[in-house]
């Protein structure tokens, strides 16, 4: 079944459980070089007048890498099913292993970027805003638990320009 372009505006969905509890895999590139990730940690809303999709990437993963060098991403988003996959891609690096590959996950390309064919939901987003987490700019202190071990996230706010259900 392909893809169907649709309005974000007359969606409705449940953003705390599509992202925290249900995951996501976070995408960037093209299908000539993409890596994925899973992520947990988003934000959906309005900024700046525009559909925005927020995400953080730490520093280290390869994801990263290309996030940066890309003006596009992709949060593909899966049912149920998909889960022993999304565990996959969140423990697995893009440098030692082909993710699609081990966990039988088709690229797909959409507007000039990369998801997956077996999501249920995509958001094409093309990034606004960068920024690095930094220490110092931490009210909340106790949060900097989180990076005891790991570099800190960048910030990426992304337009969602396309979004896509079967």
């Amino acid at each position: 079944m392909d893809f169907i372009k649709k309005d974000i505006n007359g969606e409705s969905f449940n953003p705390f459980r599509l992202i925290g509890k249900d995951w996501f895999l976070l995408t960037s590139g093209n299908m000539n070089e993409y890596n994925t990730m899973t992520a947990s940690w988003g934000q959906m809303g309005i900024l700046w007048n525009k559909p925005v999709f927020t995400t953080v990437v730490r520093t280290s993963r390869k994801t990263f890498e290309l996030m940066e060098k890309n003006e596009f991403f992709t949060a593909s988003f899966f049912d149920e099913d998909y889960r022993s996959a999304l565990n996959f891609c969140g423990s697995h690096s893009g440098r030692d292993c082909d993710k699609a590959k081990e966990t039988g996950l088709v690229p797909v390309e959409l507007e000039g970027t990369v998801a997956f064919e077996q999501a249920k939901a995509v958001m094409v987003c093309r990034k606004l805003y960068e920024k690095d987490m930094a220490e110092d700019d931490f009210l909340d202190k106790s949060l900097l638990k989180f990076y005891e071990k790991d570099p800190f996230h960048k910030t990426f706010i992304g337009e969602i320009v396309g979004y896509y259900t079967k």
